[in-house]
């Protein structure tokens, strides 16, 4: 499999996204699961109308990693053709205040902590793959101003000690966090295991910045999209809220087949804030 990567890390972007957007097609047809939570989870939305789109940006998410991860930063950063809002990062830099930037399941979320790195370091919260000949690749593909923290009591550590001296961090707040890692909170309308560190993170005093990239078409590059939040937050109910926000910008860039719902929610009181 390390040769494939190695193989598919020369081929062209366009490339890359067309073979991806037949794999995208190839899995929704193969596997019912996915395709049925693809399918719950745009209608829980709303936006049914984005689902075709979807499975094809879904296939170019997973056959642009080896790219992202095995070329030469400079070049991989070069694909980011345009960068709006990043005056806010700036705007912190100025401050001399740490940067929380949450990261949704949208678009390229690889590339946007790439990015940032080339500037200035940044310390992201990650999760070990569970394909062991994937994990050194992943690593020594972020560069040297990437810095991984675990997603345990050390990694938080890492993170709030990157955030009290200025520096950045970032997440994927829309991932479903382990047993006691959570709380119920609605999304799109229906309760979901919600991380509660990104709310946490968001309360010490670092500027907050949501960001996503979005896959230009014919392997253009990608646009760059920062946003301030539209509210405080305080709760992760106010994260999701946030999520949704920049969702609804793209939809058919965000992964709807991701098992966001997993688990029961209590069955009195609802969901949780």
């Amino acid at each position: 499999m390390g040769l494939l990567f190695r193989f598919l890390s020369c081929l062209p972007l366009s490339v890359l996204h067309n073979l991806g957007a037949l794999a995208g097609w190839l899995a929704y047809g193969l596997s019912p699961t996915y395709r049925r939570h693809l399918r719950e989870n745009t209608a829980q939305a709303g936006l049914e109308a984005a689902r075709a789109a979807a499975v094809a940006e879904a296939g170019k998410t997973l056959f642009e990693l080896p790219r992202l991860w095995l070329r030469p930063q400079d070049e991989v950063v070069g694909r980011v053709v345009k960068a709006s809002g990043w005056e806010l990062v700036e705007a912190a830099w100025r401050e001399g205040r740490g940067i929380l930037f949450l990261t949704p399941h949208l678009g390229c979320f690889e590339i946007t902590a790439q990015y940032y790195a080339a500037h200035r370091p940044i310390t992201v919260l990650y999760r070990r793959p569970k394909q062991a000949w994937l994990g050194p690749i992943i690593e020594s593909g972020r560069g040297a101003k990437l810095k991984l923290a675990p997603a345990d009591v050390s990694g938080v550590k890492k993170l709030l000690r990157a955030l009290k001296n200025g520096e950045a961090v970032g997440m994927l707040p829309d991932q479903a966090p382990g047993a006691g890692e959570g709380v119920w909170a609605p999304f799109f309308g229906r309760p979901a295991y919600t991380m509660t560190l990104a709310a946490r993170l968001a309360q010490t005093g670092a500027t907050v910045i949501l960001a996503y990239a979005e896959r230009l078409h014919y392997g253009a590059g990608y646009h760059l999209k920062l946003f301030a939040p539209a509210g405080p937050i305080a709760t992760p109910a106010d994260v999701n809220r946030e999520i949704e926000r920049l969702v609804r910008m793209c939809p058919e860039q965000y992964l709807w087949g991701y098992n966001r719902y997993k688990g029961t929610p209590p069955a009195v009181g609802g969901a949780e804030s």
